[in-house]
């Protein structure tokens, strides 16, 4: 086999180790779905008859639904990215990368199979949020390729924040650390377009959300999935993602071969 080969086989292996735990730990999923959709519920109908007037002219709870379900896909998003870092901290400080060490395995797959797996989990609690959604009354005048395109950039920047979670998990020194560290990625949605317009921010806090890489990934999803378009937002929204994404993978592999290279032989 090639080398090649043999880090696409034992990438498949540290996959399944992945899902494994994600089936024999539930709680993390739990958590991934349960909190976007406890905030759906509070966000439409506690807060979505006032902050829905004026969006469209279906005004009220419907327009805010339709409003808010990618401010939620994003926050579901950064909800993986804290599970992920919390996984990838365990492993680190429990001595199974120490172990992966003395087994013929290629040195990336370890990294990979967090990495796929998360992606996997939040598509999944995505699909989930957005099923709650279409009950709920939301629309979409988006056709197969605005869906498509949609779900093309939730992947990919789930796929970035993801490599920068594992970054995290290498990071922290405890488990408690990776646990903390990620906290601020849950709170950007609420601080961009997620929930409410830029406009109707003050001029700090707008300019601010205006240039954070929720915004420009919120605006393309709701532009795709209203049949608008993603517009000058798609621009950003994939350079953010490639950004971070290179970021996160240069950062945290690293960090792997620096914590391999300090491990004893």
């Amino acid at each position: 086999m090639t080398p090649f080969s043999n880090a696409l086989s034992d990438s498949r292996v540290m996959l399944r180790r992945n899902l494994k735990h994600q089936l024999r730990y539930p709680s993390m999923t739990v958590m991934l779905l349960g909190i976007p959709i406890i905030l759906l519920l509070l966000f439409v109908y506690v807060f979505g008859a006032e902050l829905g007037a004026g969006l469209s002219s279906r005004g009220g709870r419907g327009a805010y639904l339709d409003y808010v379900v990618p401010g939620l896909l994003l926050i579901t998003v950064a909800s993986a990215v804290q599970g992920t870092a919390i996984s990838v901290a365990m492993d680190m400080t429990g001595g199974i990368i120490d172990r992966f060490r003395t087994m013929a395995i290629a040195r990336a797959s370890v990294l990979t199979g967090h990495v796929l797996g998360s992606v996997l989990q939040t598509l999944a609690a995505m699909a989930v949020l957005l099923g709650v959604a279409f009950g709920l009354g939301f629309r979409s005048s988006a056709g197969p390729l605005g869906w498509l395109g949609a779900i093309g950039v939730l992947a990919l920047f789930s796929f970035a924040l993801i490599w920068l979670a594992v970054a995290l998990g290498l990071a922290a020194k405890s488990v408690e650390t990776a646990s903390n560290t990620p906290m601020i990625l849950i709170l950007l949605p609420f601080l961009g377009s997620g929930f409410v317009p830029t406009a109707t921010m003050p001029t700090g806090l707008r300019q601010f959300a205006e240039y954070q890489p929720f915004t420009p990934v919120a605006d393309t999803v709701r532009g795709l999935l209203d049949g608008s378009g993603g517009g000058d937002h798609a621009l950003a929204a994939i350079a953010w993602s490639l950004g971070i994404a290179a970021v996160g993978y240069a950062w945290a592999v690293r960090l792997y071969n620096r914590r391999r290279a300090a491990a004893p032989a």
